[in-house]
């Protein structure tokens, strides 16, 4: 998996988003998934920062382009985005972010700058740590955890809070 501060970090994003939808195309050509130019581009929309966007949001970018832009459009798009592991739904911002790490099937934890919106995907163990055991003592199977940290980036630390 990609380093978490990538976000916040300057880097060749065009390089980085391209790589991205690549790894998104191999991946639902080896599983047999259908990435349909709908799909492909809210994806392509979700790669082009790395900040949540909501669903309005894509709609409007799909405008922008001169796409069909119903909502129901934008949210199966999402779904199956999610479902097949190339976007994550940030809980707190109902919003999406594109997945940095398509391939490895993984629980992960998000870092949100409040002000900017950015966000940082980082590798969590769903096993480790203080929830993992006491899901353990308590014979729990844990299916998925959303674990979102809140603060504020590099650039937004240096401003009011």
């Amino acid at each position: 998996m990609p380093s978490p501060d990538l976000a916040f970090r300057a880097h060749d994003h065009a390089r980085c988003a391209a790589s991205a939808l690549h790894a998104a195309q191999t991946l639902c050509a080896a599983r047999n998934l259908r990435l349909t130019p709908a799909r492909a581009r809210v994806l392509e929309i979700l790669l082009e920062a790395h900040r949540a966007l909501g669903a309005y949001e894509i709609l409007e970018r799909l405008r922008e382009d001169g796409q069909p832009a119903q909502p129901p459009v934008a949210y199966r798009a999402l779904n199956f985005l999610c479902e097949n592991g190339l976007a994550h739904r940030i809980e707190r911002l109902n919003a999406f972010v594109a997945c940095v790490d398509p391939q490895a099937e993984h629980d992960a934890a998000f870092l949100i700058c409040r002000r900017c919106d950015r966000v940082a995907e980082s590798p969590r163990d769903q096993d480790a740590g203080h929830l993992g055991a006491a899901a353990a003592d308590a014979g729990f199977a844990i299916e998925r955890t959303v674990v979102e940290a809140l603060g504020l980036c590099p650039d937004c630390q240096g401003g009011q809070p």
